[in-house]
């Protein structure tokens, strides 16, 4: 008989990172709340969140941050104005994001890594299971992977990680998985983590993407966790404790994603992102698609 596991209604979005990467555009604004077409990144992760069925959703914010605040709020003069103008289409459009979730923040303070942001959200998750979302993945709502992770850790307890397969040389640049198949095609139990290997010790190519539902006991193993790569407190270093004693927190599982991941972390995907988005777009797409046709046609 499968055991029934606590219903999980919590998302936590670590979001204090300063976005170096995207300098100078990132020095006034939040790397969060740049445009991913028409819409700030950080919307679509909300979003994703709340189709996951999870809709109370905790920010962890930093120095810098109160736009992001902003935006999920009511913005009575804005909408007053559109009201007046009579323009309902867009006063229905921004009114979405203040609509979307109950939204709660808390200031990192000092900003000491993954774990320790995933930390600063203990007081207010509790004793629950919960998902963490990371800002610079975007999902595709077409292929509703937070929402496979929810149900295989309501199934299987413990803990869930989104991996996905990367090409060898490119491991380097994210925790690694070594896993052991299960009878379901896309799920794989996790029984080692390292952050960030040589691609010539790393155990698989199964790369952890930002998306994780996670067991509680992870943040008594964060509380005890020195810091790790970089001088930060790595979550994938909790995690790795987790997958090899079960008894802490439950054991550990991947869900192995192959849709569509849009990677707005990095300057290059993010334009690809956008032009991607752009294309698929009713109202953007075909006059789009027609003038970027012509172009690379004249670049070429």
């Amino acid at each position: 008989m499968t055991q029934s596991h606590p219903r999980i209604s919590k998302a936590v979005i670590p979001a204090a990172g300063l976005g170096t990467r995207f300098l100078p555009a990132t020095k006034a604004t939040p790397k969060e709340m740049l445009p991913v077409v028409d819409k700030p990144a950080i919307q679509y992760v909300v979003e994703e969140a709340v189709a996951a069925g999870l809709s109370d959703v905790l920010m962890i914010t930093g120095r810098n941050k109160r736009p992001l605040e902003d935006h999920f709020d009511r913005n009575y003069e804005l909408e007053s104005a559109l009201t007046r103008k009579g323009d309902a289409e867009r006063l229905q459009k921004v009114q979405e994001s203040s609509d979307l979730a109950t939204m709660h923040y808390v200031r990192q303070g000092d900003p000491r890594g993954l774990g320790h942001a995933v930390l600063c959200a203990a007081p207010h998750v509790g004793d629950q299971p919960f998902a963490v979302l990371l800002g610079d993945d975007l999902i595709d709502p077409r292929d509703p992977l937070l929402a496979r992770m929810v149900e295989v850790q309501e199934r299987e307890g413990g803990s869930v990680v989104a991996l996905m397969e990367v090409e060898p040389e490119q491991i380097h640049l994210y925790g690694c998985a070594a896993v052991d198949a299960t009878t379901d095609g896309d799920v794989v139990r996790v029984t080692g983590l390292v952050e960030k290997p040589d691609p010539a010790d790393a155990p698989s190519n199964l790369a952890i993407i930002g998306r994780y539902v996670l067991d509680p006991a992870v943040f008594d193993i964060l509380r005890r966790t020195e810091p790790g790569r970089g001088g930060e407190i790595q979550l994938t270093d909790a995690l790795q404790l987790l997958a090899e004693d079960e008894k802490i927190g439950g054991p550990v599982h991947g869900v192995v994603f192959k849709g569509r991941r849009y990677d707005t972390g990095d300057r290059s995907d993010y334009l690809r992102t956008i032009v991607r988005l752009a294309c698929e777009r009713e109202d953007l797409g075909p006059d789009f698609r027609t003038w970027l046709r012509s172009y690379v046609t004249e670049e070429m």
